[in-house]
């Protein structure tokens, strides 16, 4: 039974921006199991992870800010003339390293000439250069961690307000202020870029971005 005073305060609850279940003490025989049982056509995504497995259902906000800061990567991309090649939430499955992350976004950018044309075998491959996580609400999985040991040389994670760009060197992250793959780009931009989609829409905002970088590459 749903009393009144539930069903008043339902709507005024803030929504999630993902949901979360997490498994301990989880074999890589057993990820591997479960992931072939879900399947590809599943709106969850796994991040596996020295015996932690976690499942994710992205919600609203999280795959806006998703797709929102993955369009920016393409643009700054695009104006700056540099090939990607986009692996979207693609599994990075390294069994050495009892690792299989599906992030949100991740593209070859400066080693794209290595993976053109070809399906990535991350056994000898290189990693992606460029890895985006939104993580809006709580993680258990370290995942600063998680990608410094697949040496992924810039790891940028969003938690709905506040942009972290980490850069490996010496083959640990640090903390900067600017992108290594962007030299252009400030967290400011992203800031206003995010904040403009939600007052002047989505296409008028790439449409000033684009100009803007333009300009910048002009001068």
């Amino acid at each position: 039974m749903i009393t009144t005073s539930e069903v008043i305060s339902n709507p005024q609850e803030t929504p999630l921006a993902e949901k979360r279940v997490t498994l301990n003490n989880i074999s890589w025989s057993a990820y591997e199991q479960i992931l072939d049982a879900l399947g590809d056509n599943r709106a969850a995504r796994l991040t596996y992870y020295q015996g932690m497995l976690e499942i994710m259902t992205p919600l609203e906000e999280h795959e806006n800010a998703n797709c929102l800061v993955g369009q920016l990567i393409e643009l700054l991309a695009e104006e700056l003339n540099f090939n990607l090649k986009s692996m979207g939430s693609t599994t990075l499955k390294i069994p050495i390293l009892k690792s299989s992350p599906e992030p949100d976004k991740c593209y070859y950018i400066q080693n794209e000439p290595a993976v053109r044309g070809k399906t990535v075998n991350l056994s000898v491959d290189p990693p992606p250069d460029l890895i985006l996580e939104v993580d809006i609400t709580h993680t258990d999985i370290n995942k600063k961690q998680m990608y410094q040991d697949m040496k992924v040389p810039e790891f940028w994670r969003y938690n709905g307000t506040k942009l972290t760009i980490y850069l490996l060197e010496q083959g640990e992250y640090r903390e900067s202020e600017t992108s290594n793959t962007f030299a252009i780009l400030t967290k400011t931009m992203v800031y206003d870029f995010l904040a403009q989609c939600k007052i002047q829409g989505e296409t008028q905002t790439k449409r000033a971005f684009r100009k803007m970088l333009q300009d910048q590459i002009q001068q």
